[in-house]
This record gives C-alpha cells, structure tokens and sequence, in this order.
C-alpha cells in the first residue's frame, strides 16, 4: 500500500522499537520521513534497515532530546521548515524505568514525566503550526496499556502515559475545525528493548504481573503490530477518526 505518499511525517523515538517500526512502515507507504532520536547509533541503525529496504531515499535523520525545550524549538523547528510541509506527527518516544512507589526520587519522577509527557508536548507544540498549515494534519501520540490497567512498580510511567492520554484528547477538540486529527495508540505486551528490561526491583513481586500476558495466546506482539496501526491514523483510511485511544496487546487487558 501506498497510503502516505506525497506526505511528510516527524516521527520521534525513531531508533528503536516502535518507532523505528513505524519509521520503516511509513518509508514503504510512501511517506516522506524526519526521524527523531537522541541516540546516534539508534538513529544509523534506522538508516541501515531503511537501505536494506531500499527505501532510504526519503529519510532524513535527525539527533534531538526532546525534553530539552530549547533543543526541540531550534533544530526541529528547522527541520520542518526545511522540508517545507508537515502533514503528520508521530510521538514515539519515551522511557520505561520501574521502581517502588515508595522509593521513587523526585529526580527519578520527574526524568520519566519530562521525557515521556513533556516532550511529547514540546514537539507537538512546535509541530502544531505545520500540522494546521497542511489541512490535513494529523498527530498520533503513544499512550500505553498502563495509562488504564495497573502495572506494577511503574507509577511515574503510567502517569506520564495518562497525561499524554489526555492531551490527546484535549488537542484533538481544540483544533478539530482547523482540520487536524489527534490520536493514541496504547501498546502492551509489545516485544521491544524498553520492554524487555524495565528494571523491575530486585524484589518485585512476579506473581502481580499474572495479568499481563497476551489472550492471543502468541506471546509477546511485534513492533510492526503498532506501526501498521499507526500507518492507519496516519492515512485517509483514518480519516474519521480523532480524539480517541486503541489499545494494541493482544487482548491482554479485556
């Protein structure tokens, strides 16, 4: 399918998992891509499975921490007005850590909600006039299973993923008249490095997470599993849909 052709998109988080996933869905859509990462050997490894593809010809890279504020309004500024046009925005990016609540640091809280709320909130922001300029724009901002269902050990995280829940829902109604659609996608279960080690306590009770595997019965979902969803928001065959969340885990919260 060639949904996205003739559009550009900025996708953050664009080193790994998920949102290189979707970085690499998007390329074989069409799409013109700006991915964001803040790790260097994330973002090359993006470009090398782009070229293996064959489809490494409309991705440009780009090394932003997009909890930096100034970072993210100068060189992501930049870089939409150098690509002349934004039509989408996918807010990928984001850190799991995991702790016990009663043990949690300011420092610790404030890293996750920094990284996963608010900057998701300063892209967007330096995003929106692009978005709104194109007529069609559309952000897809990543929730999680946990902004809704308990996961243990993981407060800051879940909290972060609830404000980038409502957000989304908040954006989504201040500028669905201008033409723009907002969405969320809520992962779980979703095989990913962030996943695989969320630095659980060294006591952390297992038996908690009994919950927290797939009614599919396939084990842990593929990161392509999202980025198709998210290629969907992203494209026409979204077109009516705005203002809402779909949780992707393969049944694991129903």
């Amino acid at each position: 399918m060639q949904r996205l052709t003739g559009r550009t998109a900025l996708i953050t988080g664009a080193g790994s998992g998920i949102g290189q996933a979707t970085v690499k869905r998007f390329l074989q859509e069409g799409a013109r891509v700006v991915a964001v990462d803040v790790s260097t050997a994330g973002l090359q490894e993006t470009r090398l499975q782009a070229q293996q593809a064959g489809i490494d010809a409309r991705l440009t890279l780009l090394e932003v921490d997009i909890a930096q504020e100034a970072a993210v309004r100068e060189q992501i500024g930049a870089a939409i007005a150098a690509t002349g046009e934004l039509d989408i925005l996918v807010n990928a990016a984001g850190i799991l850590r995991a702790s016990h609540t009663h043990l949690t640091t300011l420092e610790f809280w404030n890293t996750l909600l920094a990284v996963n709320l608010t900057g998701t909130f300063l892209v967007t922001r330096t995003a929106l006039p692009a978005l709104l300029a194109s007529g069609r724009g559309v952000v897809v901002n990543f929730s999680s299973t946990s902004a809704s269902f308990a996961h243990p050990y993981m407060a800051a995280y879940a909290a972060s993923k609830g404000g980038i829940q409502a957000f989304t829902h908040a954006i989504a109604g201040e500028y669905a008249r201008q033409g723009l659609r907002a969405l969320a996608v809520a992962p779980g279960s979703i095989a990913s490095g962030m996943t695989r080690d969320p630095g659980l306590p060294a006591d952390a009770d297992m038996s908690l997470f009994a919950k927290l595997v797939p009614a599919l019965g396939q084990g842990m979902g593929s990161p392509d599993c999202v980025a198709a969803v998210v290629a969907l928001f992203a494209s026409d065959d979204g077109l009516f849909i705005t203002g809402t969340e779909l949780r992707i885990d393969g049944g694991t919260h129903m």
